[in-house]
């Protein structure tokens, strides 16, 4: 079972930067692709960005050119750069495997962008 621990989110301005960091116990996490979600107040969750074994990554439309997503496999750790934040990137952020079934989500880290 793949244990999930999210962190560096926090309060900034438009146009700031943060990183996010998603620590993962197991062994399987660096066999898995990974992505990080969001998830607004009365919205669903939604994927922003995943990242394969390989290092291949993807980017939802809204945070193209934006957000860096990133892996350090013998750290179990993935991360995920976010430049130029705007007040719709406003969100809880989780990361988990991009597909089904999904891990035990962890308690994701709030990232609060202030116009």
């Amino acid at each position: 079972q793949v244990q999930l621990v999210e962190s560096g989110g926090g309060l900034v301005q438009t146009g700031g930067s943060l990183r996010l960091s998603c620590a993962a116990s197991g062994t399987i996490f660096r066999f898995k692709s990974v992505g990080w979600y969001r998830q607004a107040p009365g919205k669903q969750r939604e994927l922003v960005a995943s990242i394969s074994p390989g290092r291949l990554t993807t980017y939802a439309d809204s945070v193209k050119g934006r957000f860096t997503i990133s892996r350090d496999n013998a750290k179990n750790t993935v991360y995920l750069q976010m430049i130029n934040l705007k007040p719709e990137d406003t969100a809880v952020y989780y990361c988990n495997t991009d597909k089904t079934p999904f891990w035990t989500w962890g308690q994701g880290t709030q990232v609060t962008v202030s116009s």
